[in-house]
């Protein structure tokens, strides 16, 4: 099967692991506590909550913390959490809390902004040297004082945004946390090479996949590093009963002009192995799979992604 073949390129001449998880959406609020128990009891492999924080459903890093406490296998993803207008040092303390509740369990993924525009003023943005910190500068900065919080038992740090002295998270995670970025522009993948461990991508296609490992890898041997290649990973919708909703398409196509909605949002079980086959051809082999529209019974969606979806891994 397709999934088995080793990546191309893989430097290391070995083949890759194929796991899936799930993002429950926002609608996941009341359902959350069964959601996280079937999960477990399931073996799926992971479970990663979106920023929303105008939404019903949990904040991550309160729901990932239940969900450690009340899991013993599942791993815990932020899938993505917004880092610019987050105070890194904060971030830093929940991430390692989380590390030693949970420990290697634990999967953060950050990006640049709020996938709801309503939530942006939820995420200020520090005052740099010419006035407010560009978005992507003040991302950059974090990110590598948050790395440095997370490895180092106390850290002094003068930058643009942010300025610390001697200050400590207090326990370190015993292995260092592999920390993923989203994004998909040219300028995003390159700092994924340059400051990331792996990629999340959402809303593209194969071949824009392909594209984007290319782009990272350059960009993690020009900076003389290398990106492991079992970290490339997409969040991908799947659409069910009654096709994509139009509220979804409309979005998609905002973001994505100039791709058809049908050919980032797989229609039904069968398509979605189908693309997922396609993916993991190119290298991509970590999945997030989240409900194109609200659930009325969670149980089934899990239990149907179980059935349809787990066979696949390896």
């Amino acid at each position: 099967a397709v999934w088995r073949n080793t990546r191309p390129g893989d430097p290391l001449g070995r083949g890759v692991k194929v796991r899936i998880g799930i993002a429950p959406g926002a609608d996941s609020g009341d359902s959350f506590a069964d959601i996280v128990g079937r999960l477990d009891e399931l073996g799926v492999d992971s479970m990663w909550l979106p920023e929303l924080v105008s939404s019903p459903g949990p904040d991550p890093i309160v729901g990932l913390a239940y969900a450690a406490a009340r899991t013993r296998r599942l791993k815990l993803g932020t899938g993505v959490s917004v880092l610019p207008g987050r105070n890194p040092v904060l971030f830093a303390k929940q991430l390692a809390t989380l590390a030693r509740l949970a420990p290697g369990r634990i999967l953060p993924a950050v990006g640049l902004g709020p996938a709801q525009p309503t939530d942006r003023g939820a995420f200020p943005l520090p005052p740099g040297p010419h006035g407010t910190g560009a978005r992507g500068e003040v991302l950059e900065e974090a990110l590598v004082l948050l790395r440095r919080l997370l490895t180092e038992p106390s850290v002094t740090f003068r930058g643009r945004y942010f300025t610390l002295d001697e200050v400590s998270i207090g326990t370190l995670p015993t292995k260092p946390l592999d920390i993923w970025l989203g994004g998909a522009a040219p300028t995003a993948l390159r700092r994924i090479g340059r400051l990331g461990d792996g990629w999340l991508a959402s809303l593209v296609t194969p071949s824009d996949a392909a594209e984007g490992i290319a782009t990272i890898t350059a960009a993690a041997d020009a900076a003389g590093r290398m990106i492991d290649p079992e970290h490339y990973g997409l969040s991908i919708a799947v659409a069910l009963d009654g096709g994509i909703p139009p509220a979804l398409a409309a979005a998609v196509r905002r973001r994505r002009p100039d791709a058809d909605p049908a050919a980032l949002v797989p229609v039904g079980w069968d398509a979605l192995r189908r693309r997922i086959e396609d993916y993991i051809a190119v290298g991509v082999s970590k999945f997030v799979v989240r409900p194109a529209t609200s659930l009325p019974a969670w149980n089934e969606f899990i239990d149907q992604f179980a059935t349809e979806l787990l066979p696949i891994e390896t």
